[in-house]
Order: structure tokens, then sequence, then C-alpha cells
């Protein structure tokens, strides 16, 4: 009676090693790995191995699962300075671009499937947030170093725009299958909009300071802190989901309060996290990939493209470009931004939705989805580093490999044990003395350990043992960093001149003409009027322009302030390799432009409708016309 349970084990343990296998395959050949998840699924099913599956329900079930570890574990590995930097625009692309990219992609939908208003909102839900899985693997994983401020805004979109979707979704299944039209929605969208992210944001910031509180004052053995954290993680977002709330916000913030927060056993958190992660989407992909019927994609591959592309070339960029006029984006972040909106498991999971609730369209609806997230996942996850190399939105390496591994102490210490494996040709084992505030501990060299007082001079290969604070990991590493690659793009990326932070704007105003605005001190320094431009925060790469020149942030220091600058001349609209779009600042400036251009017009008007005056150069119109002797029109008695 379970000869059934051998086999399905078996089949089910060896599709995740097999995907496992195959990630070498994709990082050799730099495929988007979570696509490669989803054919061996597809390959495993009904029309594949014909391994038959087709419980919707209990697809939506795991989905859900899988979700909730990827949300908070995308939350828990987001920094609260990044979130800051870019929560703002983020925010804004994550509902209304949301919104936007729906009903863009609802009016192609509407076209091109030839169904309802209804059904294609519903189809312009499905498919309209990005997905968190794939946008944090290519941008972590997958090597690629990107501006930072942009990499933040992908991250905390990705990470947050997923139950704007979700809650999208649902309010038009609900609309279908109550036959009511778009308009008797109005007041329980607002209503439930108000209900979901409200109780979403709240209880997500609840259920983070109770895990902090967990972690901190329970007592436990510590391989079962992984556990308690992940299990609170799935119990929130189940309870917020039963009260109304959005499950899928509740988990991403409750993860980023308690990945902000000094926890114990951090390492080992973040450890499981990951390996978690990785399974859930491994699952995730695979059953999806094992509920779809390859056999009934050519029946609506046409169509599906054809949204793809409006999804990927119209519906994206537009909203990406609207959302982000009002913050300070290059064209060429705008552009990446736009491209990097890839579409995952996610929307897979809420084509999922129309079925359960026996629409007529949801066959359609899934398996276009389905093609359009194969799209997207073959267009754009194969393109993401050309299009940031194309770009030059990758920030060149400014140190090389680190051989680093941090061990936490008891008791909340505010000191970590660092152990630095000593790299040949870094500047240590070239000579350079450690710092006063590093402690070295012990040295391990050939196998035997002894006391850094005795060790003598450093040597390559030696392993040192150090006390410090985290906040001075980042000047250590480039100590025992091994020598970086020389870039080619070094001086094209951080501009041919350096200049010095603490220099005067006035400076720069005598040696390049650059305009100050009138509201700006000249005596200012550079430093202080970038990180003004920059919103607070500064990292490496990050670009101010002012007229034809070009400030570029080349390194910060340990607090956050820029240490050296770049300089390049050449103009922001001459370098961009996407001129479509226009930034919020060109745009100001050519209103500005039009604005005194008719104002100029309209007094050059008025000027030529005056009559013309006297010899003397008196102007006529400065007289009243009964007293100009010479005008023809003056009444005679």
């Amino acid at each position: 009676m379970i000869d059934w349970i051998y086999p399905l084990m078996l089949v089910g343990a060896g599709l995740i090693v097999i995907s496992v296998f195959t990630s070498l395959v994709a990082f050799r050949f730099g495929a988007p790995l979570l696509l490669v998840f989803l054919a061996i699924g597809l390959l495993s099913g009904s029309d594949g191995l014909g391994i038959q599956y087709s419980d919707f329900h209990s697809a939506y079930l795991v989905g859900s699962l899988a979700l909730a570890v990827i949300l908070f574990d995308s939350g828990f590995g987001t920094s609260l300075k990044s979130f800051r930097q870019a929560a703002a625009p983020a925010i804004v692309l994550a509902t209304v671009g949301v919104v936007m990219t729906t009903l863009i992609l609802a009016a192609a939908a509407r076209l091109v499937l030839g169904v309802s208003w209804a059904e294609a909102l519903l189809m312009g839900a499905i498919v309209s947030s990005t997905d968190a899985a794939a946008v944090f693997f290519l941008l972590r994983v997958g090597g690629i170093t990107i501006r930072d401020k942009v990499r933040s805004t992908l991250e905390v979109e990705s990470g947050s725009n997923d139950p704007m979707a979700i809650f999208l979704t649902i309010i038009f299944v609900e609309l279908i299958v109550k036959g009511v039209g778009v308009a008797g929605m109005t007041g329980e969208f607002v209503v439930g909009f108000g209900t979901q992210m409200g109780l979403g944001i709240v209880l997500g910031l609840v259920g983070g300071w109770a895990i902090v509180q967990v972690i901190n004052r329970v007592e436990l053995e510590g391989a079962l802190y992984p556990i308690i954290v992940l299990g609170m993680a799935v119990c929130l977002f189940a309870l917020t989901g039963a009260l109304g709330g959005s499950g899928a916000l509740a988990a991403y913030v409750a993860g980023l309060l308690a990945g902000n927060t000094r926890v114990r056993a951090r390492s080992t958190l973040t450890r499981f996290q990951d390996g978690m992660t990785w399974l859930a989407q491994i699952v995730m992909f695979l059953i999806l990939g094992l509920l779809a019927n390859p056999s009934d994609f050519p029946l609506v591959a046409v169509p599906a493209i054809a949204l793809a592309f409006v999804l990927i070339f119209v519906a994206r960029p537009l909203a990406v470009w609207l959302c982000l006029l009002p913050f300070r984006y290059q064209r060429d972040e705008i552009a990446f931004v736009s491209w990097v909106g890839l579409r995952g498991a996610v929307s897979i999971l809420l084509a999922i939705l129309p079925l359960m609730a026996g629409l007529p369209t949801g066959g359609l609806l899934f398996n276009t989805a389905f093609v359009i997230v194969l799209t997207s996942l073959l267009i754009q996850g194969w393109t993401i580093r050309p299009m940031a190399q194309w770009l030059d939105l990758i920030v060149p390496k400014r140190i090389g490999p680190v051989q680093r591994v941090g061990l936490e102490l008891p008791g909340n210490a505010h000191h970590e044990l660092i152990v630095y494996h000593v790299v040949p040709g870094s500047p240590v084992a070239e000579g350079e003395r450690l710092p006063r505030w590093a402690r070295p501990s012990l040295i391990v060299r050939d196998g035997q350990s002894m006391r850094y007082q005795y060790a003598g001079r450093i040597k390559a290969g030696d392993y040192i043992y150090m006390f410090i604070a985290p906040r001075y990991t980042r000047l250590l590493d480039r100590l025992f960093a091994s020598p970086a690659k020389v870039e080619a793009d070094d001086k094209d990326f951080f501009g041919e001149f350096r200049i010095l932070p603490d220099r005067p704007l006035e400076a720069l105003r005598e040696a390049y003409g650059m305009d100050i605005a009138p509201n700006v001190a000249p005596e200012r320094s550079i430093a202080e009027f970038m990180r003004e431009r920059l919103g607070g925060t500064a990292e490496v790469g990050d670009r101010v322009a002012v007229g034809a020149v070009e400030l570029i942030v080349r390194d910060v220091d340990i607090e956050g302030e820029i240490s050296d600058i770049g300089l390049s001349i050449d103009q922001e609209v001459a370098r961009a390799r996407v001129p479509v779009f226009v930034t919020g600042r060109e745009l100001t400036a050519t209103l500005r432009e039009r604005l005194a251009a008719l104002r100029q017009r309209r007094a050059r008007k008025k000027n030529a409708q005056m009559p013309t005056g006297s010899d003397d150069g008196a102007a006529a119109g400065d007289q009243p016309a009964a007293e100009t002797g010479n005008n023809s029109e003056t009444k005679t008695g």
C-alpha cells in the first residue's frame, strides 16, 4: 500500500540533485539559473519524462511557502543603508510602477488575446511584478557589481513589489467571479489595498521585533535558532494572510527589521537561510515546471511572445521612467532598472489563481504567463551582465579577492573574531604594517599556532586571528587582498582626473567654468556638495553631474565620508547609451528654457504692437494717443 512513497521520494530528491548539478553548467555559460530549474521541471513533466502532476492547489501551497522563505531572506539580506538610499524610488516602483505596468499590459492583452477588460487587467496584474529570486540571484550571486544606488533600487523593488501584484491579482479574480464591473470594485479596491498593506507593514514590524527578541533572549541549542526563525517567518506570513493582510509584505518587513538588528548567531542564520532559499527556489521552479504542459504553449506562443515584448520594451520602461522622474537617476541608470524587470516564479504562481477560481480563461492566462516568463528569462536574464557593461554601470574592482572568515562571539559582543588568510602579493605580505586598532591574537603558520608578538614578519600563507569592530572590516580587506586586476575602463568609469574632496566648489568653477546654483555656497567643500546631491549617503561609483562636469565617488572611508573623487568633463547627455530616457533634471531645465523663450516671444510681440515713437527716441506709447500729432487716427474737433 505504500509502494508509491519510495518512487516519489526518489524522483523528488533526484530532481533536486540534478538541479544543483546543472547549476555548474549555468554558472559556466552564464545562463539564468532559475531558467535551468524551470526547464528541468518542464522536461520531467507529462510532455517529457511523463511525471503526471496537475494539482494546482498543492502547487500554490508549496509556492506560497517558498515565497515566504525567499521574501524573508530578501529582507534579511538587505542592509538598512541600502534601503534608506533607495526606499523612496523603490517603493514608488513597487506600487505605482506595478499599477502602471498592469494598465499598459492590459491594453495590449485586450487587443492581442481578445479577452474582456477584467481578464486583460488580470493578465497584466499576473506578470506586473519583478521576481525577487531572479533579481537577487543575478545581482548577489551572479558576480555583477553595479553602482550601489542602482543595485539597492532593484533589490528593494523586487523584494517589495510582490504584495502589490498579489493584491491586484486577487482583486481582479474576485471581480470576474462576482461578475461586477471595474467601476463597481473601486471602493473594495481602496479598502482592500489599505487593509492588506497596512496589516502587512504593522504585523511585519511586530513579527520582526518578536523574532529578534526570541533570538536574543531565549537560550536554545545553537542549531535550533535558524529553525525557529524560519518557523516564525512562515507563521507570520500565514497569520497576516489569514487576517486579511499581505503575508508577503509582512515577511519582507520582518526580515528587513531582523536583518538590521544585532542578533546572536547571525552567521549561522545567514548560512542556513541561504541554503533554505536555494532549496525553496529549486522546489518552487521544479513544481511549477511540472505543472505546465509545454504541448499547450504553441497555441498561445505568438500572442504571449508579443505581450512579453510589450512588457519588456514598452510597459516596464515607460513605468520605470515615469516613476523615477522625480528622483536623481541618470539616463543609463533608468535604462538598466527598466531592463532588469525579470518575471519569474511569482508570475506563474499568480497565474494559478484563475485556475483555482475555475475561470473559463484560466488555462489561457496560465499558459500565456508561463511563456512570458520564459521569454523574459531568456532575453533579459541572459543579457543582464552585457547590458550593465554596455551602460557602463559595473564598478571596477578596487581590490582583489579576500579570503576571510568571521566568527561571532557569545554575549552580543561588539567585536568579531576575524580570520584572514594572507595571500601572496597582498599589502601585508609585502611588508605593510597592521593599524594600531587591529588586535591580532594568534597566527597559524605551517600548521603551528603562535602568538602574534613572536611570529615576526607576516608571510604569505599565514592565518591571522584578530578581534575587530565590524565597521573596520572593509579597511582590513584592503590590506589582506590579493593584487587587483587592472581594469581597462578604470579611468573611463572614475574619470581621468582626481580632485581633493575638501576643496571648495569655487575651485571647480574657476578651473572648469562650472555653473553653481545661487543657493549653493561656493565655499562649501566638494564632498559636502556631492553628499547633499546624493541624498546624504555616498557609495563608490556614485555620480553627480554639474553642467559639463561630472563628479564621481572613487572611494569612501569607514564613516561613509567621501575620501576620493574623480572628475570627467564629458556631458551626461553625450555619454548616455540610451538617450530616450529624459531625466527629471533635464526635463525641468528644458521646461525652464521653453518658458523663458515663451516669455521672450510674448515680450517681443508686445513691443512690436506698440506704436513707434518720435525722432527723439521717446516711445509713443508713453503719451496719450490724442496728444500724438502724427497719429492719423486722432479724432478732430
